[in-house]
């Protein structure tokens, strides 16, 4: 793979070789955003085919999942060592390599493991498809290319469950990975055509390799051991993973403690607005990731719903979001956090509960959508603040390193969340193919999301100043230069944009 010349100017956004660019990045980041959300909707098809559980259906979700939160990280600092674009398009050629070997999964765990794939590509391509932008626009046009990307990419996201349900009503669930195939290589002829190689020259020393293997190794130990001990029982080797899952943990933290490049310098954490703002993260996106995730199987299996019909259910959201999360930055940017990350998650609650309404004769106008508006108001009334909060508790120097960390908790978070949740709802075996008890798990499990969302705005109100937008924030002690060089996004969303322009992607 040959490497176009180095950057030899910033490029402007009014210019055609700006605009390039930014295609590239927007295309390769929805094609990762887009099959994180469209999967969900081919769940009960891919159930019915494979003659599969539930259990089947909660790994093809959280195996993809669970190998993006552990590398995301690393995909960020391997591009910022060996170019950006390089491992771009890296992460598109694998993601589509692994998209094919899903789409030809002729059985469950063949489907599992290429989902897995198809997390690390994901990991690779996504901190690229924004650093690439941040790397290679003038400092006055990032801002405005980053919102670009921020906006389309949430159509892209948005309409993605509409494409799938198509697909999976008038093709075959298989088309939704393999449609995958002829977009990535479009994404790399454009990148390779269009997009500039950058780097970052102060990138040295060793790459942590031992510490994305073992914060992979803890998330899948952990995670396997809790969803399976409800079927399984403690048996050797569910309490071997999780034993050696934990185990792994605390090797992570003990080896990123002495790694003189870590992939996670755990020192950033030392900022008490930061750790707060994560804390929020992760309490919040499990719940999130909880309700959307069995939304769209409700229903098709409880109400009936198409898969198109169901794919575009939560279409309101995005729309909602797109309307009002700009405001929402600004008013944050005024008036401080606190009070919109304390309100929005009881605006979220109150859209969980709405869903409550939606059973087996539900219709979308009364049932679902007041439910998804809600829920979309709240979310545009916390997550741009939220976004801007996490960003800004880190000096400047750390914003990339904040923003991978901030992605990593809400991937993490919904990993955990979608492994637990649903089994403490009773949601196991073929209960997926019984409706009536499928809606009892489902009632359940946005109960407890409702709670996680009042503890996360109880959480906000506690421990979140309204002054961390405003003043600059100050580490007790400073983080040695060695150990920032990795990034995990070298621009992360919003990283150079005015507070007012804060958005964030539900494909999170």
């Amino acid at each position: 793979m040959s490497d176009r010349p180095a950057l030899a100017e910033p490029l402007r956004f009014s210019t055609s070789a700006g605009r390039w660019v930014l295609l590239t990045s927007i295309l390769g980041s929805g094609l990762a955003g887009i099959d994180a959300t469209v999967v969900n909707v081919a769940l009960p098809a891919i159930g019915r085919d494979l003659d599969a559980d539930f259990a089947v259906l909660q790994w093809t979700v959280t195996a993809y999942t669970l190998t993006l939160a552990s590398f995301i990280l690393l995909g960020g600092a391997l591009g910022d060592r060996y170019g950006r674009r390089r491992v771009f398009v890296v992460g598109v050629v694998w993601f589509a390599v692994s998209s094919l070997l899903c789409g030809l999964a002729p059985d469950s765990a063949t489907l599992i493991a290429a989902r897995a794939l198809q997390g690390v590509g994901a990991a690779l391509l996504m901190p690229g498809s924004l650093s690439m932008i941040q790397a290679s626009f003038a400092a006055e046009d990032r801002a405005r290319a980053i919102g670009a990307w921020s906006g389309l990419g949430g159509v892209a996201t948005a309409i993605g469950p509409f494409i799938g349900g198509w697909l999976v009503e008038t093709a075959s669930w298989r088309w939704v990975f393999l449609i995958n195939v002829p977009l990535a290589v479009i994404v790399v002829l454009l990148a390779q055509r269009h997009v500039p190689e950058t780097r970052d020259p102060e990138a040295t020393g060793r790459v942590d390799l031992p510490g994305a293997v073992l914060g992979a190794l803890a998330l899948g130990g952990i995670t396997f051991a809790l969803m399976e001990a409800p079927s399984r029982g403690a048996t050797l080797l569910v309490v071997a993973a999780g034993v050696a899952g934990v185990a792994a943990a605390v090797g992570f933290v003990v080896v990123e403690s002495r790694q003189r490049n870590p992939m996670l310098p755990l020192a950033i954490f030392r900022s008490r607005q930061f750790s707060a703002a994560n804390a929020v993260t992760f309490v919040i996106y499990g719940a999130f990731s909880v309700a959307l995730f069995l939304l769209v199987v409700q229903l098709q299996v409880v109400s009936g719903f198409s898969p198109i019909a169901a794919g575009t259910a939560l279409l309101p959201i995005t729309v909602v979001m797109l309307l009002l999360s700009a405001r929402s930055g600004a008013l944050a940017a005024r008036i401080g956090p606190k009070l919109p990350m304390s309100i929005g998650p009881l605006v979220c609650a109150s859209g969980l509960l709405l869903m409550l309404r939606i059973g087996p004769d539900a219709s979308y106008g009364a049932d679902v959508l007041p439910a998804v508006l809600v829920l979309g108001l709240g979310f545009s009334i916390l997550v741009a603040p939220l976004t801007a909060t996490a960003l800004a508790a880190a000096d400047d120097r750390h914003a990339g390193l904040a923003s991978g960390v901030n992605n990593a908790v809400a991937r993490a978070a919904g990993l955990l969340a979608v492994a637990v949740i649903p089994i403490a709802a009773g949601l196991t075996g073929d209960v997926y193919t019984e409706p009536a008890a499928f809606e009892a798990g489902f009632r359940t499990s946005l109960l407890i999301s409702v709670v996680l969302l009042v503890a996360g705005s109880a959480l906000a109100a506690v421990t979140i100043s309204n002054d961390v937008l405003q003043a600059e924030p100050a580490e007790p002690e400073p983080v040695p230069t060695a150990r920032l060089r990795h990034c995990a996004v070298d621009g992360p969303p919003l990283a150079t944009a005015p507070h007012d322009e804060c958005s964030h992607s539900l494909s999170r």
